[in-house]
């Protein structure tokens, strides 16, 4: 395909709103030879874009592969679009306010229907509910008044407080608290309109009884509650396509309103049409039934294979076999470059060498917009991977949109939150095996040379000794020094000095000596040295003389040249003596012998 790249940036990249005119711009660019990506902006795992507020996305995420830009409500802020234009990118806004191209429900029209509707079911007492930040629902409010003042009624407001089943739950508890002041109420939404009627009926009033209720979108669910809901349909399908062709008209001023129409249902007060029973009808709602399942158990699946304990590596994408996905690839954030990626995994696709750094604006790669040509209408899916403390990257992969479920229940947004929970838990793990290692190194490591304490000196001492009874040819050698004169060097120059020639010994004696060999402060001034694999009684004099000759060699501390003699009592493992507590102590009484003789 060599067709045009359009995206859709959007709160979530699926859902039974967001997704439907998804869906609905990617039916329509295919079946004109161009492609689609969804972007979805909101953080992965959140469940509600009411709550989470306008997300803070504002990198130039494949602007290089890109020929326009749809944006559904809340997706990104006015300046994101602006900039998108600056760069030569028409933008069509979808259902929000603003400058330039768009793509508006025409809420009025359909709402004004309904409210007549239920005036000619004899209400007066009508109220309108609904979550008035979103330019949709300032217009089908403006719609309802309208209409409420044109017949004479006075209007009254409820604020929802977001889109959801939560926000006609409130509006129910302070219609209950109030008394029921009205006899019919139009909701916002379906949603809040299936929120309010669950409450109510808790609370013992009937609907349409005690209230008649209207809903607006004429989502799946609404003609299948009991009382079936009445609600303003606005067909999100010829809303998305009406978007693409306006991004493929590149009208940079052309604004396009898609009416709605009232559907009366039992819930306003109307008589039940029963349910469509057509054989297709009955095996395509059982057909959505077995996917939504099967959603469901690839998200349980998706956790136990994310989240499995460090054995699991998230990156390289395996996982994706559990999903419907076609082909994916993963992209984290440089550290060193900013605005880039560096792809760190793919999925049955070939998208660059591993860890090559792909730009921001030419993210996801040109070989992932491929895997998603074709008759089947898959679509390239994006989504942040993000955590409440980093921001690791973004995750693409080609799959089917999922335009049924409620919004943020979508398998994109359930699979960056895991991921994200993935890398995090790996980190954590990672930092918590450091500092373990720090704790047992600072157990076992003198603090201020780094050389070996005296407790992992007494565990090789022990290998050593072990080693020795099993081989009768095998002899280690023990040293014992003692620094001649470090005492003048701490009372003329300080201890600050005196520290810093203990560092200086021990470097000398570390860069000396074999790496089998063992080097270790007891103390103070005293150092011990283990030797394996001594030749003969004397194979140690080597290494004695060497380290009398480095270490009485001049030491510069602070500029000032400094000079400590040292005194080495030795003991030998053989001839049956192996106990390293013995050779310890006879080497301790040698070292004494030779500092009492050099005194004399």
């Amino acid at each position: 395909m060599t067709g045009r790249t359009y995206a859709i940036l959007s709160p979530f990249v699926g859902g039974d709103y967001y997704g439907a005119i998804i869906a609905g711009i990617n039916a329509a660019a295919v079946a004109a030879g161009d492609r689609v990506m969804a972007v979805q902006t909101l953080d992965p795992g959140s469940h509600s874009a009411d709550r989470s507020g306008l997300p803070e996305f504002h990198r130039p995420l494949a602007w290089a592969h890109l020929s326009g830009l749809a944006v559904l409500p809340g997706a990104v802020s006015e300046e994101y679009a602006a900039k998108a234009r600056q760069a030569g990118l028409p933008v069509v806004r979808v259902a929000h306010d603003g400058a330039g191209a768009a793509v508006l429900a025409d809420n009025r029209p359909g709402v004004r229907a309904a409210v007549a509707h239920l005036a000619g079911h004899g209400h007066e007492r009508i109220a309108f509910a609904g979550y008035l930040t979103h330019f949709d629902l300032r217009e089908r409010y403006e719609g309802y008044r309208a209409e409420m003042l044109a017949r004479g009624l006075s209007p009254l407001l409820f604020d929802a407080g977001d889109n959801h089943e939560s926000g006609g739950e409130t509006v129910a508890d302070e219609l209950v608290r109030a008394g029921m002041p009205v006899t019919a109420i139009l909701m916002g939404t379906d949603r809040n309109a299936i929120g309010l009627t669950g409450r109510i009926a808790a609370a013992g009033f009937a609907v349409p009884g005690d209230l008649a209720v209207v809903g607006f979108d004429d989502i799946a669910d609404a003609a299948y509650l009991r009382p079936a809901l009445s609600t303003v349909r606005q067909p999100l399908d010829e809303v998305g396509r009406a978007a693409y062709r306006t991004l493929a008209d590149a009208a940079p001023d052309r604004v396009t309103r898609v009416p709605t129409v009232f559907v009366p249902r039992e819930s306003c007060g109307c008589p039940s049409q029963g349910f469509p029973v057509s054989e297709a009808h009955t095996r395509a709602l059982f057909d959505e039934v077995r996917y939504l399942q099967n959603t469901l158990n690839i998200e349980y699946e998706l956790g136990i294979a994310l989240l499995g304990g460090e054995s699991v590596e998230p990156r390289n994408l395996d996982w994706l076999d559990l999903t419907p996905a076609v082909a994916g690839c993963l992209g984290l954030w440089s550290v060193t470059e900013p605005d880039t990626l560096r792809l760190v995994g793919q999925y049955r696709t070939d998208v660059g060498a591993p860890l090559s750094a792909v730009p921001v604006a030419e993210f996801p790669p040109a070989e992932l917009f491929t895997a998603a040509d074709g008759p089947a209408g898959d679509i390239v899916l994006v989504v942040p991977v993000r955590s409440r403390t980093r921001d690791w990257g973004m995750l693409a992969a080609v799959g089917r949109v999922q335009s049924t479920t409620p919004p943020g229940r979508e398998l994109m947004n359930h699979s960056g939150s895991l991921l994200a929970t993935a890398l995090d838990y790996r980190v954590t793990m990672l930092s918590l095996r450091e500092q373990e290692e720090e704790l047992r190194s600072a157990a076992l490591r003198d603090h201020l040379t780094g050389l070996p304490n005296r407790l992992l000196l007494e565990d090789r001492l022990t290998q050593a000794g072990l080693r020795a009874t099993r081989d009768p040819d095998y002899r280690f050698a023990v040293m014992l020094l003692d620094l001649d004169g470090f005492k003048a060097v701490n009372d003329s120059l300080g201890h600050a000095a005196g520290d810093e020639l203990l560092i200086k010994v021990a470097k000398r004696l570390t860069k000396l000596l074999r790496r089998t060999d063992t080097v270790a402060r007891l103390g103070g001034d005293e150092f011990v040295v283990l030797i394996g694999g001594v030749k003969g009684t004397d194979g140690h004099h080597v290494v004695r003389d060497a380290i009398r000759k480095t270490l009485t060699e001049p030491f510069v501390i602070d500029e000032v040249p400094v000079t400590v003699g040292v005194s080495i009592g030795v003991a030998v493992s053989g001839d049956g003596a192996t106990d390293p507590d013995r050779l310890l102590r006879e080497a301790d009484a040698a070292m004494y012998r030779e500092k009492t003789a050099g005194r004399r």
